[in-house]
């Protein structure tokens, strides 16, 4: 990864001064790039949202609290890519910030990405695109979000499901289901009786292994032809207004 891209400063001496740090899970394997956070941290820089943007993984490189330490600024708001509320955000996370920041620093954490529901309008925007593409009426489409999932942990399928009603509130598509790679429904599953078509979403930040390999994987296994996948989230065009708009809200209530 080039490690210049750790952190981006904006010029203009109007806005706050305060730092954003996009926190993601990322990948260890030598072949991981984790790109997607590092194009969202420039695409924020470069849109003004905060004085400084850097970005930082729990695995991954730059760590997270290498990150923090890279901070120069004393106001820090953290957003978590994370698509639940699980033990990354919930334990993981708010122990590598604690371990890491200085004295000098305030820092606030925002919800995780999976919880806000801009989210689900992102990914029937997405989904809409991705029929007009293939030539797919979006009456006829089911959606099927894939998720990690967990059987220790209720966090990934709750907000997988509440992900889900958004999308049905929407009433564009025929149905909405969801499947998850360590628990039931699987993909498998969750389109036995389903004639088609059927676009997946892989609710993944980045494009690691769950994100790309295991999404792909579980697709080409269906053997079906009828199957169009998108994704993971972490790539589409429009995240970085979900980020910007949380991170704006905050400072609107924090100077209240």
């Amino acid at each position: 990864m080039n490690r210049g891209l750790q952190i981006r400063a904006t010029k203009n001496s109007e806005r706050p001064s305060f730092a954003l740090l996009l926190a993601a899970h990322g990948e260890r394997r030598e072949d991981a790039e984790n790109a997607s956070v590092a194009r969202l941290a420039g695409n924020l820089a470069a849109a003004g949202v905060a004085t400084e943007v850097g970005f930082g993984f729990i695995k991954g490189t730059p760590a997270v609290d290498e990150a923090i330490r890279a901070l120069s600024l004393p106001h820090i708001i953290v957003y978590p890519l994370f698509l639940a509320d699980g033990y990354f955000t919930r334990v993981a996370l708010p122990q590598l910030i604690e371990q890491s920041k200085r004295q000098d620093q305030i820092i606030t954490v925002l919800a995780p990405l999976g919880l806000d529901p801009a989210l689900g309008d992102l990914i029937v925007d997405e989904v809409l695109d991705a029929a007009r593409y293939h030539s797919i009426w979006p009456e006829e489409v089911t959606v099927v979000l894939v998720a990690h999932g967990s059987t220790n942990d209720r966090a990934s399928r709750i907000a997988t499901e509440q992900l889900a009603d958004c999308v049905r509130g929407r009433r564009c598509f025929r149905d909405t289901r969801i499947a998850l790679l360590e628990e039931a429904p699987s993909l498998a599953e969750a389109t036995a009786d389903t004639p088609g078509p059927i676009i997946v979403v892989g609710l993944f930040a980045g494009e690691g292994m769950h994100g790309l390999n295991d999404a792909r994987r579980l697709v080409m296994e269906l053997g079906r032809d009828n199957i169009v996948l998108v994704g993971p989230v972490g790539t589409f065009r429009g995240l970085d207004a979900i980020v910007a708009t949380a991170v704006t809200q905050s400072r609107n209530l924090a100077s209240k």
